[in-house]
């Protein structure tokens, strides 16, 4: 099994990281591999709208300019998804929120590639915003039909400066928690697979209330 986090600080080791590496440590020591995926650094476009995605059924996003297209693929392998990212005027840092807008889009366009794939969602702040950034991660998750782990608090570490974060006693049981949790999960979703089948998928249903 696998579990692939998606570091969406602009840092590449800073406390976004952390929080993301000691989630890992526990995946591994279960004898689950982790890779961190660093994208927040990366000049990543936000989503043109153009239905591109819905309308070929690659799973590809129509944009070229960045390497979305070869992510979605190296996701779309993995058995568990953690989103990790800075908290910028109390929400999700830009490059993060345009990768996961085209990221998530195409999923869901494409059949929902990640639905019933084990996700968290962790957030790394210097002071406040730290629980409205968690709930917005957690939208893309819970959209997509993903089975979401959970830790002893909101899976938010506090630092300003990179490692700083590595001092919030509470944080660093929160994300070794969240990790403890998540490789249970992963386990208990292994051995399920053999004796209760996966709820067929529905096709969804788009309403709009403008009458």
């Amino acid at each position: 099994m696998k579990v692939i986090a998606i570091n969406g600080s602009p840092k590449n080791e800073g406390n976004t990281y952390h929080a993301l590496n000691i989630v890992g440590n526990e995946l591994k020591a279960e004898g689950i591999e982790f890779e961190i995926l660093h994208i927040g650094h990366k000049a990543i476009h936000g989503c043109k709208a153009c239905g591109i995605c819905s309308t070929h059924r690659d799973e590809k996003c129509s944009i070229k300019s960045d390497d979305l297209n070869m992510w979605i693929q190296q996701i779309k392998q993995a058995d568990g998804i953690v989103l990790g990212s800075p908290v910028y005027y109390s929400g999700i840092a830009g490059a993060m929120k345009c990768f996961l807008d085209r990221l998530f889009y195409v999923s869901t366009s494409n059949g929902n590639l990640f639905r019933h794939k084990v996700g968290a969602a962790v957030v790394a702040v210097r002071r406040t915003g730290g629980s409205i950034t968690f709930d917005n991660l957690n939208h893309y998750l819970m959209y997509s039909e993903m089975i979401i782990a959970s830790s002893n608090y909101w899976n938010v570490i506090h630092g300003r400066s990179p490692g700083e974060a590595l001092q919030d006693v509470e944080g660093l049981q929160i994300m070794r928690v969240l990790g403890k949790n998540m490789a249970w999960l992963l386990r208990m979703k292994d051995a399920a697979n053999t004796i209760a089948k996966a709820p067929q998928i529905e096709q969804k249903e788009v309403t709009s209330f403008i009458r």
